[in-house]
């Protein structure tokens, strides 16, 4: 039964954790906005939560002492690769932030991660409502 109830929370709480590590990439893009030689800084939302949904290790069960254990490990959702924000216009002292950019994708991701918390309420009170009928 809890295996289930995991299950269904799990995208949500992988999403959730990639859109935290996200606004803290950009919270830092935007700090660092002044900074010489400052790189902008993101991750591939789209691939890093198909790479947490895909990292899932497989449940083995051993029923003998002498099964051999799984050597699977579980990459967490906050190890996303990252990656050079491209510049769109270039800066005399090397930083490569653009504040209209960085603030659209903290708008954005902020967003995102608000409609993640939604559904995770939904479904909690569908959940809820099942249960008390």
């Amino acid at each position: 039964m809890f295996d289930k109830l995991d299950a269904a929370f799990r995208f949500h709480q992988d999403a959730a954790n990639l859109r935290t590590h996200r606004q803290q990439l950009i919270a830092s893009n935007i700090a660092n906005a002044d900074t010489p030689n400052f790189k902008a800084r993101d991750i591939d939302f789209t691939s890093a939560l198909e790479q947490a949904k895909g990292s899932r290790p497989a449940r083995l069960i051993a029923t003998a002492p002498n099964h051999i254990a799984s050597s699977r490990g579980n990459t967490p959702a906050g190890n996303a690769p990252l990656l050079y924000r491209t510049a769109v216009q270039g800066s005399v002292d090397g930083n490569t932030v653009d504040m209209d950019v960085e603030r659209g994708q903290f708008a954005d991701n902020a967003i995102h991660y608000e409609a993640n918390l939604t559904f995770i309420n939904d479904q909690i009170r569908l959940m809820r409502s099942a249960i008390q009928g």
